[in-house]
């Protein structure tokens, strides 16, 4: 059994085309398939909104490695290899902010499953030259293209959404960026989790940040915590650092994967945990998430979580703090909490 994901064993039939380039690889990478890269390209520099994958691949030096919400550091790539993302809107913002910054004459590889939609590069790409599909295998597509049209000029800015909510009758602007877990309204579970929550106080984590809305109104309405959030994904930090200075609000919003980066001194741990990974259900974060949150909190600090009601995570608390306890629950969601004795 391979160990790439089936994009990069389709890129792996087609190395002749990458021969002598530059190759920048962006967008839904998981694997180490760069590394093989290197024996046939000039060279190979990877650009990742992921922060767990840029912590897997910096450790290598015969790649460049750049992470963050944009790719502000010079490079020599005249190649993109994109693994098309799970959101559409990510998949025109990467290009958009990469061909700006790479120009005219850039070509451009783009693998991805079919049933993640990469067929829509066929429609997207029309702006910037031709492309064309080359190969097809398990259930993926390899296309190979090149910029002809001078790429319109990229502004970060330019690519937030902002959408407002209310809690308490007081009103809110989120800003998100294209890929970011935010509905474009109150999410329900993120409403209910907020109903719930016990009065806070001390320094509480927004784990899992999103756009930031739970930052937002936790900071609002509790202007006496010291808050915390962190996103696995630079599009998620750099979304709820603007939402926060949208609602004049203050709160320290870094990179984690899972606990990485993480304090272990928190009061709370709030969290509407993710439980997608690519275009498949990945638990695993999550469960670490609560696996390891004691060793996180405070004496008598405090975990709180919604979750899909279906979602087997009691026996996860549980075992990890003694108790677990259902503060709320409807048929859809419900809230966790667990205190750390």
């Amino acid at each position: 059994m391979s160990a790439y994901t089936t994009p990069s064993q389709i890129a792996q039939r087609q190395l002749a085309y990458f021969k002598g380039k530059h190759v920048l690889v962006a967008g839904e990478a998981e694997d180490l398939f760069p590394l093989e890269l290197v024996d046939h390209c000039e060279s190979v520099s990877i650009y990742t909104t992921n922060y767990g994958y840029y912590r897997q691949v910096k450790t290598h030096s015969q790649l460049s490695c750049y992470f963050g919400a944009e790719l502000t550091e010079s490079t020599q790539a005249d190649m993109i290899l994109l693994y098309w993302p799970k959101a559409k809107a990510e998949a025109e913002f990467l290009l958009a902010m990469l061909l700006s910054k790479l120009g005219r004459e850039t070509e451009i590889v783009v693998v991805g499953e079919n049933r993640s939609g990469v067929r829509s590069i066929e429609k997207m790409f029309k702006a910037y030259g031709p492309i064309t599909k080359f190969d097809s295998a398990r259930r993926c597509s390899f296309y190979w293209g090149q910029c002809l049209e001078q790429p319109a000029r990229f502004s970060l800015d330019d690519w937030y959404k902002s959408y407002q909510v209310t809690y308490n009758n007081q009103d809110l602007t989120i800003k998100s960026l294209p890929g970011v877990f935010s509905h474009g309204e109150f999410d329900v579970g993120s409403k209910l989790l907020l109903d719930t929550l016990p009065t806070l106080k001390g320094k509480v984590l927004d784990f899992g940040c999103g756009a930031g809305v739970l930052s937002a109104v936790m900071a609002s309405q509790n202007p006496n915590i010291e808050l915390e959030s962190c996103d696995i994904s630079a599009l998620a930090v750099a979304s709820t650092k603007q939402t926060l200075l949208a609602n004049g609000l203050t709160g320290n919003v870094f990179a984690s994967d899972v606990y990485s980066d993480c304090s272990q001194d928190y009061q709370f741990i709030i969290s509407n945990p993710p439980f997608h990974s690519g275009l498949d259900t990945s638990y695993s974060a999550t469960e670490t998430l609560l696996a390891e949150a004691p060793s996180k909190l405070k004496h008598m600090g405090q975990l709180v979580i919604v979750a899909n009601s279906f979602l087997k995570y009691i026996p996860i608390i549980e075992s990890a703090f003694g108790h677990c306890e259902t503060l709320n629950k409807t048929n859809k969601f419900a809230i966790y909490n667990a205190n750390k004795g």
